[in-house]
């Protein structure tokens, strides 16, 4: 199961133009025009991030509190002009083995379509129950 967790964004203004970023994810950056705009992408784009950290085996790093972050010289440095907020995001959990039943012809068809896009089968379970999931069912 994913966990909710909050992760310290950095938000500067420049040309009348807002920028995020995430110390604790670096390359992690979105703009927009106006803050609400800029909290909405934040949110989709670490979201997103952390996904493809997930999909690809890496780890999601250890997240810092802001006590902790104000001892990080490379912080301190670009925080000095930024407001400092907080986005909420789903960290994944760690990957359990399940036991499930299926009929066998539905397993082939699972089998193929996942060997066809180079996925295993727990990869395209987990992506396809992620996708009826997202779509409200």
């Amino acid at each position: 199961m994913a966990d909710m967790a909050h992760v310290v964004m950095l938000v500067h203004q420049e040309d009348g133009r807002f920028g995020a970023s995430f110390p604790d994810f670096p390359g992690a950056t979105t703009v927009a025009g106006d803050l609400d705009t800029l909290y909405r992408k934040a949110a989709e784009m670490l979201a997103f991030h952390v996904a493809g950290m997930a999909e690809d085996g890496e780890e999601a790093p250890r997240l810092r509190g802001l006590d902790e972050l104000r001892g990080d010289p490379g912080f301190q440095e670009d925080s000095g002009d930024a407001m400092i907020a907080l986005v909420q995001v789903e960290l994944p959990g760690r990957a359990v083995r399940v036991n499930i039943s299926m009929e066998e012809g539905l397993l082939r068809r699972i089998d193929r379509a996942a060997e066809a896009t180079g996925e295993s089968r727990s990869a395209f379970l987990a992506q396809a129950a992620k996708a009826r999931l997202s779509a409200g069912a």
